[in-house]
């Protein structure tokens, strides 16, 4: 039975109020007494997060910190797909392997082989970089669009704040070990992944989660332990130096529902992929997911200050679900929560507010929120209307 109590959030200034407001974007992750997971206690750090919802179904330790080895590679995809929307990055570009990257990344661990003044063009690199985790690639391509290593990793830590990663610092596009300057937390690439996949669908189905890459006639493998062995996988990427151990940040699809798990400090790679499994195998078996909102249902309204109209409709990006432990009774409850009233001119399809639903004995679903319209800056016609309507509403 679902008890639906829409409520509007209160401004902010409303500090006593029961529900408060909460900024327009998923909050941070954080774990719920469920099920437990088969041998979660053989990873340090884990977290098994639904990507639609935001729901954690299992944490072990999400904001402790680790050095991610070549997971950090994402975070150079990531701002490279952002580059892309942003026209300040072509796939056709070629960037050429100059003489200091080559000195430095060289055949230096996973590579692709460049040589110096090697042109490649970013689709490559990219490539590269996702599926054998080409620290050379990663190297060629941030001197390439940034003019340096430095410049490059400045923009991949201000991207990394700019999607609410609070706890990670980047010092190289590729992570090789620096002395634990470059770290990071399970929440934080939960959060990376989320956006990945949220944000640039089709480039995540393009670069990222191929069986290899053959390039120059050299053939590699990927060494993804989920992909073409657990249904669904596509993807992300492992990591491991002698410093961090074994990492990974992972995900797969199945019905609609897309799960990413993180796990970091594994002892070894066999392990890591026998747990990898077992999670992914669990988030998927272990939970109903009960949908309350089928897709491009109108979930709500936020009120809206100076606009033609007083509200605006609300809709999420897809069908509204939480996952709950089989055979669990909980009543739901669901918050519309929102900084508000709204300003406008607000544009359709703008990100506004966010949907939190709540059950006894599951982790929170935290669904961000769109305007389904327009609402343009009300006119004195408007301001009139909207003044009478508020006094007889």
């Amino acid at each position: 039975m679902i008890a639906r109590r829409l409520r509007r959030a209160a401004p902010l200034f409303a500090l006593t109020a029961l529900t408060l407001a909460a900024p327009a974007h998923p909050a941070p992750l954080a774990p719920a007494v469920l099920p437990a997971v088969p041998d979660a206690i053989e990873a340090p750090v884990a977290l098994l997060v639904d990507v639609g919802s935001g729901q954690v179904l299992h944490a072990r330790h999400p904001d402790a910190r680790f050095m991610p080895a070549s997971v950090t590679k994402v975070m150079t995809l990531f701002l490279a797909f952002e580059l892309i929307e942003q026209r300040r990055l072509d796939p056709a570009q070629i960037f050429e392997m100059s003489p200091q990257i080559a000195r430095e990344w060289r055949r230096k661990g996973s590579t692709m082989f460049l040589t110096q003044g090697e042109r490649v063009s970013v689709d490559d690199l990219l490539l590269g970089i996702a599926n054998v985790s080409a620290n050379d690639g990663a190297a060629v391509l941030a001197e390439g669009q940034a003019g340096s290593l430095a410049a490059w990793t400045a923009q991949m830590n201000a991207t990394a704040r700019s999607i609410g990663m609070t706890g990670s610092y980047f010092s190289s596009p590729n992570g090789w070990p620096d002395q634990g300057r470059t770290f990071t937390t399970a929440n934080d690439l939960a959060t990376l992944a989320r956006a990945l996949v949220m944000r640039h669908p089709d480039k995540f189905g393009y670069y990222i989660g191929r069986a290899g890459l053959d390039y120059k006639g050299i053939a590699q493998v990927n060494h993804d332990p989920m992909i073409g062995r657990v249904p669904g996988a596509d993807g992300i990427k492992t990591g491991f130096t002698n410093e961090a151990g074994f990492s990974y940040l992972g995900t797969a699809r199945r019905n609609g529902q897309r799960l990413v798990l993180v796990l970091a400090g594994v002892e070894n790679g066999r392990l890591r992929a026998k747990l990898a499994k077992s999670y992914i195998e669990w988030g998927f078996s272990a939970f109903d997911r009960k949908t309350l909102f089928a897709n491009g249902a109108v979930v709500g309204s936020a009120r809206v200050q100076d606009g033609e109209t007083r509200g605006v409709p609300l809709k999420a990006a897809g069908p509204v679900a939480i996952n709950l432990p089989r055979a669990s009774n909980s009543a739901l409850t669901a918050t519309i929560r929102y900084e508000g009233p709204l300003r406008a001119p607000i544009k359709a399809g703008q990100e506004v507010a966010l949907l939190e639903i709540t059950a006894e004995g599951a982790a929170p679903a935290r669904i961000p929120l769109y305007a389904a319209q327009d609402v343009a800056v009300a006119g004195p016609v408007d301001r009139v209307i909207n003044a009478v309507a508020a006094v007889f509403s």
